[in-house]
């Protein structure tokens, strides 16, 4: 499908989004007189000046989108569907890759299909051995959420009308089976498949586009690229820009347009090398995602999410052997076709999604830049009743009603009486997630039945009794392993953010032993009616009414342990060493400011007042030296970059590509010793937690590749409407 054909009769975003920061009325008449004229005109505002007399607010109502959600149909046996623990994907073997069409290799047009570039570092300039290579395709497929039946209500929690993909109604009060999603997914699930990586042994991921493909004919609905195409990031690898996915590097190089379209392939090379050889440098748990611009939060949405823990070998520090190194938990075994599964390591990806009632009306500025059009929108979609229900455009962020876990509402876990390890990813498009280990006596009950309505149905479950029972123990972040562990009676949980965390189950916290049969939930306690904010959590307003269970854990039998909890203060993963004289580039530092426009909705989100412009390098603000330095660096090369919240009452998790950073001050306080409000402060990460009108000063590195990169908000409704720099490195 050319980019011609799907914006034929509509006004491209990316065109919209640059005429609005420089003139909103004159982007706004163009679209008015293109496929708003009918609804500007009735009520006079079809002028340029007049476009935007009316309130960005109205004249989205009007034109642009409409602010409705539906209430997803409630799930009548939570917990019953068991949680779907991935396998580690085998690697391909030597001879089968080697007799591909296109094999892969460190030579000239030998890493995409398009035969136009190559590997910036084959494995073997850095002395590491050729790379494992895997087989990813990228499928249009169906998925399930839920097993359970489903009673369908309204925003009230009465139950309500339903429908079949043929428009026929059933009355309220009938009981329903869900209908399969689409989805696009890695190898065709959700989430899609793991690789159990280990640093000093390289990765090269062949990724495959088929979503051309439609052998179930599946209905595609009206989200996902419209192209169809895909870039693949591994978030936060430290890999070239060839193998990065990002659109800084993609509308240039590479595919030169958004992303790979269908029947292409692109060969990623994740060396599994910490940047600069430093082995403080090391991370632990990496998630793979789609990255094409402007639809990353519709195709992440859509499925495209994969998994890949990376284990370090060297001394058998963390190698998913509890009886070496650190003793974290996880029996290895390796297995026959190369890859190498840990039981009791468990990665869980979080997920929250919302449902199509059948009778809340489509309405998105993507509609009238004609991206979908079979969904004939605006419209109801009674024929999508059950399946997944996305919109692009919201004034407020996009957030579901329905938590699941690796692909699954609701499930439950039966674990054996010892200690787990379990990495927790928040793979929401803007929901952040604040979770406790609680127990109760009466169990779930539904919302509903107790009489809450709108917003506060969200979760769909509540534990009126619930009670924290269990402490986590935190050992690393999204950078990696901590420089100590952490004693947490709860977390945060921000998108792309990742915590490790470990669970003893075979005590409760205050030394009571547990038995068979015990049940223990994860709880979320942060409530987020929408993507602006949460609206209560431990640090601000708790509400003790809002404790919607998410994940149940069921007590087993005992098992043999060798792991141990760390002690407090025992070194895991030192941090590299700050420069004594740190501060000193204070001055120098370079400065970006996440803002929204000035034209409401999310028409504009912008960095330093502009919007992604994927051909140029962003500049700085004004610094304290008076300069407004380009954000290119050179390579091997260390600075401060401060990352500023522009307020509105929102919260950004902002996303560096490439390397990790420390966090030295927050609101101009030195935080280097820690923060109790972000205790990940004191570790590496790769994504910048701001708060409302938060500014947060970070020193990272730029090192060992040269190129272009990106920097954007992980709310993916920020990213995709244009809340995203470039910037890169210079040799």
């Amino acid at each position: 499908m050319s980019e011609k054909s799907i914006n034929a009769g509509g006004l491209s975003r990316r065109t919209l989004l640059r005429l609005g920061a420089a003139g909103g009325a004159g982007a706004a008449l163009v679209a008015a007189e293109g496929w708003g004229g009918p609804f500007l005109a009735q009520r006079g505002l079809l002028s340029a000046d007049g476009a935007f007399a009316a309130s960005s607010t109205k004249l989205g109502d009007l034109l642009f989108y409409t602010e409705a959600f539906p209430t997803s149909p409630l799930i009548l046996k939570p917990f019953d569907d068991m949680l779907t623990i991935p396998k580690a994907l085998a690697p391909v073997s030597k001879s089968d890759f080697s007799s591909w069409a296109k094999p892969p290799g460190p030579g000239v047009g030998q890493q995409n299909s398009l035969v136009n570039e190559r590997h910036q570092i084959w494995p073997y300039t850095i002395g590491y051995p050729d790379p494992i290579v895997y087989k990813i395709d990228v499928l249009l497929r169906a998925h399930a959420f839920t097993n359970s039946k489903v009673l369908p209500i309204d925003a009230m929690g009465r139950p309500t009308v339903s429908f079949d993909d043929q428009r026929k109604s059933y009355p309220a009060g009938t009981e329903r089976s869900l209908p399969f999603s689409t989805i696009y997914g890695f190898n065709g699930t959700f989430p899609g498949p793991m690789i159990n990586a280990e640093y000093g042994k390289p990765v090269l991921v062949r990724f495959e586009n088929h979503l051309d493909e439609n052998p179930m004919y599946l209905d595609r609905q009206d989200f996902g690229s419209p192209d169809w195409s895909f870039l693949t990031h591994l978030h936060n690898g430290h890999t070239a820009p060839e193998s990065d996915g990002n659109p800084h590097y993609s509308m240039t190089s590479g595919p030169k347009r958004m992303g790979y379209l269908p029947q292409m392939f692109v060969d990623n090379l994740y060396l599994n090398w910490p940047a600069g050889g430093d082995d403080h440098e090391k991370q632990s748990f990496f998630w793979f995602h789609d990255h094409r611009m402007d639809h990353t939060g519709s195709n992440v949405y859509k499925g495209l999410v994969g998994l890949y823990p990376i284990y370090d070998p060297k001394y058998g520090m963390d190698m998913g052997d509890e009886r070496q190194g650190l003793h974290l938990p996880g029996v290895r075994k390796d297995n026959s076709d190369g890859s190498f599964d840990v039981e009791y390591d468990i990665p869980l990806a979080f997920y929250d999604t919302r449902l199509d009632d059948g009778v809340t009306v489509h309405k998105d500025v993507h509609d009238g830049m004609g991206e979908f059009p079979a969904a004939h929108n605006p419209a109801k979609h009674p024929e999508w009743w059950g399946k997944t229900f996305f919109k692009h455009f919201p004034n407020h962020g996009f957030v579901g009603d329905i938590f699941t876990v690796n692909g699954t509402a609701n499930p439950v876990l039966e674990v054996k009486r010892r200690k787990y390890r379990f990495r927790f990813l928040d793979a929401s498009v803007s929901r952040i997630y604040e979770f406790k280990l609680m127990s109760s006596t009466q169990g779930p009950k539904s919302s509903a039945s107790l009489g809450y309505i709108g917003d506060e149905l969200e979760g769909q479950y509540r534990i009126e009794d619930a009670q924290q029972c269990m402490k986590f123990t935190q050992i690393a972040s999204d950078g990696g392993l901590l420089p100590f562990p952490i004693t947490r009676d709860s977390f945060e949980l921000w998108p792309a953010k990742r915590r490790e965390v470990i669970i003893d189950f075979t005590r409760y916290q205050d030394g009571t032993p547990t038995t068979k049969g015990d049940v223990i939930y994860l709880t979320n306690v942060m409530k987020m009616p929408n993507g602006r904010m949460w609206s209560n959590s431990s640090r601000f307003l708790p509400d003790p009414a809002y404790r919607v269970p998410v994940l149940k854990f069921v007590i087993g039998d005992d098992a043999p342990d060798d792991s141990q909890i760390p002690a407090p203060q025992m070194p895991l993963r030192p941090l590299p060493p700050l420069p004594g004289n740190w501060k000193n580039l204070l001055d120098n530092r370079l400065i970006f400011e996440v803002e929204r426009g000035s034209l409401g909705g999310e028409i504009e989100w912008l960095i330093n007042g502009k919007p992604f412009e994927p051909s140029t390098v962003a500049t700085s603000l004004l610094n304290k030296a008076g300069a407004t330095p380009l954000a290119q660096q050179k390579k091997n090369s260390f600075n401060l970059w401060e990352i500023r919240n522009g307020g509105g009452g929102w919260v950004h998790p902002f996303h560096l590509h490439m390397e990790e950073h420390r966090t030295v001050m927050r609101n101009n306080k030195d935080v280097t010793r820690g923060d109790p409000s972000h205790p990940d402060d004191v570790s590496r990460e790769d994504l910048v937690a701001l708060d409302p009108g938060e500014a947060v000063i970070i020193y990272r590195g730029f090192r060992d590749f040269v190129g272009p990169y990106v920097a954007h908000c992980h709310n993916l409704a920020h990213e995709d409407h244009a809340m995203m720099f470039g910037w890169e490195i210079t040799p």
